[in-house]
């Protein structure tokens, strides 16, 4: 049985390198340096790899030229890329834009418009429409209208006034019907980007109670009363208070019928254990890594490889716990690291060269790639056990191909044999690696 290995090691400046290799029958005394791979015994199901399309990210996108343009675009969402199938979207204005910006200021809402989204946001969509046209998208508020919060800004926190939340599920209900109206539709939306993080960009702070109200008691309601599909997703911030915050909002009696699942962040480290319970409490609802990034206008040479580890780390443990998908943040970003009128810079996987004409490719991109090219939409994700604790290992189905990636994060090479069933591959997993394998 062939079996197809691809392999990324940065030192070796190996980059997706291809090969293949016979799997073998397992000899009857075999019992050493084993990662055993379980393809029968399945566990949650997969609905795909994406980015965020941020103001930022539109307008680098679309200072590229028609065809280097169309080339960035495939390098994301084609077979041949990294198959990425889903774009979370900011409602109004994030840090990760040119300016602040909103969609209305009077208060009946009469002057609401997407205007500014059609400049860049909006277009950019619609060129990767052209090429992938079944995006899933998932949208998220950073900040209501300055006029419904308490401070009045749209920065620093602040509160949505007990008033204002009715007249804010109906600004969330434009938002939606505004970009059906371009097309596109809004699957998944998250209350508020945050929620418990007062920033100096856009941000508005909810209690567990408040986020809950306000989404079964204002949103939910409207939404239904105007036939939008979208999902409801709650929290949207860091794992670690994933769990408590969330059973703090399910107790509301109304949760479990318009809650359709939970977001969150990395910032704050693994945390792997609260996806976990989760998922085994929460069977039928959908978890969602929604964003995470590396860099933090600090860009060395000599952390491409920490870098890529950390997003590899990251993708392997939320996946194999049980989220459902992973999202990372900007999908293209200036050699700065910006727009960001925070100037809260960071690394993307592809950023812009010093003349915004071409772009390069972050070691992130291709260790993002080893598992988004490879692991498809409505994959099953499988069990497996391995030898030592200084190898990853993350294991997919789809029709009748297994995908297994294996990460190596040391400065150690192992040696390990591969077993699937009644087969087996001895091989070596070099130090700082990562490798993929295709098994038919």
């Amino acid at each position: 049985m062939d079996i197809k290995k691809i392999e990324t090691n940065f030192k070796r400046n190996l980059f997706f390198s291809k090969s293949k290799a016979k799997l073998k029958d397992i000899p009857s005394k075999l019992e050493n340096q084993i990662i055993n791979v379980y393809p029968d015994i399945e566990m949650h199901s997969f609905l795909g790899f994406g980015g965020a399309m941020t103001d930022s990210s539109a307008r680098c996108m679309l200072s590229l030229n028609e065809d280097i343009l169309q080339k960035f675009i495939n390098e994301y969402f084609s077979l041949d890329g990294a198959n990425y199938n889903i774009i979370r979207l900011p409602i109004a204005s994030c840090d990760f834009s040119k300016y602040s910006y909103e969609y209305v200021a009077k208060k009946d809402l009469s002057d609401f418009t997407i205007e500014h989204d059609k400049r860049f946001i909006i277009p950019a969509l619609k060129k990767i429409l052209e090429i992938k046209p079944d995006i899933t998208f998932l949208a998220s508020p950073w900040s209501p209208p300055k006029f419904m919060k308490t401070n009045k800004m749209l920065i620093l926190g602040g509160k949505l006034k007990e008033k204002y939340k009715s007249l804010y599920a109906n600004y969330l209900l434009k938002y939606i019907k505004s970009y059906q109206e371009e097309g596109i539709n809004i699957n998944y939306l998250t209350i508020q980007n945050e929620p418990d993080a007062l920033q100096i960009w856009e941000s508005c702070l909810y209690t567990p109670e408040e986020e809950i109200d306000l989404l079964v008691n204002y949103i939910y309601p409207l939404f239904k009363e105007n036939n939008i599909a979208t999902k409801l997703l709650i929290w949207d911030q860091n794992k670690e208070k994933l769990l408590s915050r969330i059973q703090k909002e399910m107790e509301n009696e109304k949760a479990k019928e318009s809650v359709s699942g939970f977001a969150f962040h990395w910032y704050s480290g693994d945390h792997f254990d609260n996806i976990r319970i989760l998922r085994k409490m929460y069977k039928d609802m959908v978890l969602i890594h929604t964003e995470g990034c590396t860099g933090f206008s600090n860009f060395r040479k000599e952390d491409e490889i920490k870098n890529a580890e950390i997003y590899a780390h990251d993708i392997l443990g939320d996946l194999l716990n049980g989220a459902n998908a992973f999202i990372d943040w900007n999908l293209l970003l200036d050699h700065k690291g910006g727009p960001n009128h925070k100037k809260n810079y960071c690394n993307s996987p592809i950023m812009l060269n010093e003349n915004n004409d071409d772009y390069h490719k972050n070691l992130t991109f291709y260790y993002i790639s080893h598992f988004s090219k490879f692991i498809n939409k409505d994959s099953l994700f499988v069990e497996s056990s391995k030898y030592t604790d200084k190898i990853e290992v993350l294991c997919a189905k789809h029709n009748d191909e297994l995908t297994v990636v294996l990460l190596n994060k040391t400065d150690q090479n192992y040696e390990y044999n591969l077993c699937i069933k009644d087969k087996y591959l001895h091989d070596n997993l070099d130090s700082h690696s990562i490798v993929t394998f295709i098994v038919k």
